[in-house]
């Protein structure tokens, strides 16, 4: 239905452009006033198809997707019109003035719906959004950028629409409301902030299904004993603020080392009933036993000077050196020993691989052939064969996308073929609450 409703659009804006040609007669401009006035109307409200779309946002995007659709259409019916007009009469004022007409009114329909699709996909990223700009002078490739933004905006629009229907369907049973609430960890370098979270989209998600969620607050670069500290402090005041005796802590990269330090050696036991572990080096990163032999001294210090300096001046006290020597093969091996899974906490971990190097997002897509060539398959940072921490899950999708330490907390935004990040840990949610956590 929806495609039909798009051709029969193209068709009505291509049938308007080309009636441009016969203005001259009277008879026609009476006509020719109506079809402006439902031009309008289709503009203003693209498709009917379209209106059970709830979320605003979804809905412009879809409805743009469908202007662009129509204006395909309409663009390519016109452009054969006219061009067999001038070879049959030949060219003459009336000619140029309602080729002018028809480019008016074909522009008014593209840019009403590139507006509309560049102001809320969220799929079209900021690559796509520059191709566009970039190839739509360009003849051929200008038809080849429009098609896949029209792809990927309808495509998001109604995926978003039927994760909004989900969602709501299972409302009122609060699948995520866990007996403890969740502590989202986040890893190394960096930060949890209000308005730039590191968990993309996870965490409303897991409120909209009944998830109570916190983050750790901890500082972006300390060695594992310090962070664990801190971690440990704030699982206190946690359950000290709020009166729940335990917290279920999800954990990403050095998060992961971080939290089972703080429930093993700094007391937190207590008030953990969970970790769960997220693409966690848990037995070290060998990439990063190479970048610590290969570059210089100097060269370190340099960097984490720099670092150490920036951070100092949001109120941070960063060590960025021992920060990431306690990711190295040999220092996780003697953490695994010091820190011992606690009896009364239920362990589980998560991990991932990118299939293909170029399916990942800057920097994965650099350092996958580094850690592939000393480790083999990994996320492009971590290798899968250090994943795995009491009941373990491996995510994969099929073909070249694979899914990066990056896009197991949906970091990018991204929503992958074949992985939707933000329904697994839902899922993953929906588990803890069945086990009593």
């Amino acid at each position: 239905m929806k495609n039909i409703v798009r051709v029969a659009d193209g068709l009505f804006f291509a049938l308007l452009a080309c009636s441009c040609m016969f203005l001259a007669n009277h008879s026609l401009l009476i006509a020719f006033v109506p079809m402006t006035i439902i031009f309008l109307a289709i503009n203003i409200f693209p498709s009917v198809c379209n209106a059970k779309i709830k979320s605003f946002r979804n809905r412009v995007c879809a409805e743009g997707a469908d202007l662009l659709t129509s204006f395909l259409i309409a663009a390519t019916l016109t452009t054969v019109f006219y061009i067999a007009e001038l070879i049959v009469s030949g060219i003459s004022v009336l000619w140029w003035i309602s080729v002018g007409l028809a480019v008016l009114e074909l522009a008014f329909v593209f840019w009403n719906g590139i507006i509309r699709v560049y102001c809320t996909s969220v799929q079209l990223g900021i690559t796509n959004r520059i191709i566009g700009i970039l190839c739509g002078p360009i003849p051929i490739l200008h038809i080849w950028a429009l098609w896949n933004i029209i792809r990927i905006t309808s495509k998001e629009a109604w995926f978003e629409h039927d994760k909004y229907i989900l969602n709501k369907q299972r409302e009122i049973h609060q699948i995520c409301k866990t007996k403890y609430p969740l502590l989202m960890v986040h890893g190394v370098f960096f930060r949890d902030y209000k308005h730039v979270n590191y968990w993309g989209r996870i965490p409303n998600e897991l409120r909209k299904n009944g998830a109570t969620v916190y983050f750790g607050n901890h500082q972006s670069a300390l060695p594992v004993n310090l962070s664990g500290a801190e971690l440990a402090q704030r699982i206190q005041a946690i359950c000290k603020q709020t009166g729940c005796e335990k917290v279920n802590i999800i954990a990403h990269s050095k998060g992961g080392l971080d939290a089972r330090y703080a429930v093993s050696l700094c007391g937190a036991d207590k008030y953990v009933a969970s970790v769960t572990t997220i693409s966690t080096p848990n037995r070290g990163c060998v990439f990063v036993d190479w970048l610590l032999e290969k570059i210089s001294k100097p060269v370190q210090n340099g960097i984490a000077a720099t670092y150490n300096s920036a951070l100092r001046k949001l109120g941070e006290t960063p060590d960025f050196i021992s920060a990431v020597q306690d990711l190295t093969y040999e220092r996780c091996a003697e953490l695994n020993i010091q820190m011992p899974d606690s009896d009364s906490v239920f362990y589980q971990s998560v991990g991932s691989k990118l299939n293909k190097a170029v399916s990942g997002k800057f920097p994965m897509n650099m350092s996958y052939h580094f850690v592939k060539h000393f480790s083999g398959d990994n996320d492009g940072l971590v290798s899968t064969d250090s994943f795995a921490h009491g009941k373990y899950t491996y995510l994969t999708v099929k073909g070249k996308r694979g899914i990066s330490h990056a896009d197991v907390v949906d970091m990018n935004r991204e929503n992958i073929d074949g992985f939707d990040v933000r329904e697994f840990y839902v899922q993953l949610v929906a588990e803890l609450k069945q086990k009593g956590f």
